[in-house]
């Protein structure tokens, strides 16, 4: 199904587009049926159209809650919040909605999203501020030794919720880590069924494979170790003698050179070629305008980097598409990893960029903890997430919109990444509401 997301960029008829935005999803279903069985389509657009029927159908899920169950939610825990305070979120863009037949609906992650990001809605919540304490520690000890290594031992699983599960053939593809400057001794240590396959570890989106006939409900799972090694940089901008030309052409649908992005590259350019000096001047404007908001999947924002900078609102994965897409524009080499985020205590999925700046090689850039830390007033550890990456990682997916081995048959629920994990039934593939995923750490221990 990967094939097609290179038609993803192709402007929908108006009448579609039309019937989307004013929130009749089955009027814009019903239009794109006739369109597809039209003779006079081109194929391309057919293509596009098969994109948007897969968009439509998610839609639903990923803005369940009227305003009226919105408010209800938060008022379990503030119990004084009232509907005039949640329109003005709604308002700034901190609460994600849309209309849908007639009804305003809002993301389904807006207020956790809410109480990651405004302190002043976490605490009236009754929540602990973030702690920060190991990321500071590390670079501390990066600052004094140059490097640092942790091996680490994780069991990722999956399970179909019993209320979707049916008897038959099942696929299951579980992300594991992949070769890459960060990722060391990699060892698979046991998995749930026999006959797994594991893809090799030169795999740019790396996973384990299982293909079951199930009688009843199972759950899947890996378990598997790594050494995650990173070294410490201090670029100086003085020092730069170049850049390559890798990893500096457009990518579609998303790392794409659009009239905004082109206009934004030479605003934040001016007169400035030193690509080191580009590339920090576009890490200064994600991670301190860019404000951090979960997103619903990726496949229904369109064209991302655009979303991005044009709302000034993404998560993870949004801002580093923005960093990544920008640097390409100014001929600056970037590239996309991502995997999880990993501490003794928490995993968590995370994506970030990589860059490359002569003679420094390949570097590292996260603009979500960046810019969390831009916010906190941490000013060290937002110049430390340009050019550095903390140790707390599993890099699963090295490239973007990478195609699993053996590819997914049915549609992915994130084409662009590999995090989570992903099944399949013979006839479909299965939502991200129909799975129970997790991972957990067995072990986690720094060493020198």
């Amino acid at each position: 199904m990967l094939d097609i997301m290179k038609y993803q960029g192709i402007l929908l008829p108006a009448e579609i587009e039309t019937a989307k935005m004013s929130g009749d999803l089955d009027k814009a279903q019903e239009l794109i049926n006739r369109w597809m069985k039209d003779d006079k389509v081109p194929e391309a657009m057919k293509k596009r159209l098969q994109i948007e029927q897969e968009i439509l159908g998610r839609i639903p899920d990923e803005y369940p809650f009227s305003e009226e169950e919105a408010l209800e939610m938060i008022r379990q825990e503030i119990p004084d919040f009232t509907m005039e305070e949640l329109r003005e979120w709604e308002d700034c863009g901190a609460a994600g909605w849309i209309v849908r037949n007639g009804t305003k609906y809002l993301q389904s992650r807006f207020y956790a999203s809410m109480k990651k990001v405004y302190p002043e809605i976490r605490e009236r919540a009754g929540g602990e501020p973030s702690d920060s304490s190991l990321l500071d520690r590390n670079i501390a000890d990066m600052k004094k030794n140059g490097r640092a290594s942790w091996h680490v031992q994780l069991k990722a699983s999956l399970k179909i919720r019993d209320e979707a599960f049916k008897k038959g053939k099942v696929r299951v593809h579980l992300p594991v880590p992949a070769a890459c400057a960060n990722m060391k001794n990699i060892r698979i240590l046991a998995m749930s069924h026999d006959g797994a396959y594991i893809a090799d570890e030169s795999s740019v989106s790396r996973t384990v494979y299982f293909e079951k006939d199930l009688t009843e409900n199972e759950t899947f799972w890996v378990e598997f170790s790594y050494d995650s090694c990173v070294e410490y940089n201090d670029p100086r901008p003085e020092d730069v003698t170049g850049v390559t030309d890798e990893y500096t052409s457009e990518q579609e649908p998303q790392i794409v050179f659009t009239p905004l992005i082109k206009a934004l590259c030479r605003e934040l350019s001016g007169d400035e070629t030193n690509p080191l000096v580009l590339a920090r001047r576009f890490y200064d404007f994600v991670t301190k305008h860019v404000v951090y908001s979960f997103m619903p999947e990726y496949l229904t924002l369109g064209v991302i980097p655009d979303y991005c900078a044009s709302r000034l609102k993404g998560d993870c994965g949004v801002q580093a598409l923005l960093f990544i897409t920008l640097c390409r524009c100014a001929g600056i080499p970037a590239k996309w990893q991502s995997g999880r985020f990993v501490t003794p205590d928490t995993v968590g999925n995370h994506d970030w960029a990589m860059f490359k700046v002569e003679p420094f090689g390949w570097m590292f850039a996260d603009c979500s903890f960046g810019g969390s830390a831009y916010r906190a007033g941490c000013y060290e550890r937002h110049d430390y997430y340009f050019g550095n990456l903390d140790p707390f990682r599993l890099a699963s997916c090295n490239e973007l919109l990478a195609e699993f081995d053996p590819p997914k048959k049915h549609w992915r629920i994130d084409p662009f990444d590999n995090q989570r994990g992903e099944a399949e039934f013979e006839d479909r593939g299965l939502t991200r509401q129909e799975l129970e995923m997790d991972c957990k750490v067995i072990r986690m221990e720094k060493y020198e």
